[in-house]
């Protein structure tokens, strides 16, 4: 996964024109392609971290959620509405948290 900030694309996207047209007229630099490569290096660095944050945050929803259903089982009648939406709650975060994953690890 790439996490480009916006200064790296477009940084990224000029380099890339530029070697484009030098790739045209067949005399490439190659400080061009090291730049590319070193924007490309820093941004997968910065995907692996976030990647990771991600990762803890859906196993820390999945734990609340564990136990948002431990609760509700062993509330007592009068208190079980309310559990029942915690857990409910719980279960919404544990879906936010995995389709952040998915859709970081897709891209």
């Amino acid at each position: 996964m790439h996490s480009y900030t916006k200064a790296e694309s477009r940084e990224r996207a000029k380099l890339f024109r530029k070697g484009f047209r030098q790739a045209l007229a067949d005399c490439v630099d190659p400080d061009i392609r090291r730049e590319i490569e070193r924007i490309d290096q820093s941004a997968a660095t910065r995907g692996a971290q976030e990647l990771a944050a991600l990762h803890l945050v859906q196993a820390d929803a999945r734990q609340d959620l564990a136990t948002a259903k431990a609760v509700e089982r062993t509330a007592p009648r009068a208190e079980r509405a309310a559990a029942r939406q915690a857990r409910k709650a719980a279960e919404q975060r544990v879906r936010l948290a995995e389709r952040a994953v998915h859709k970081a690890e897709q891209s």
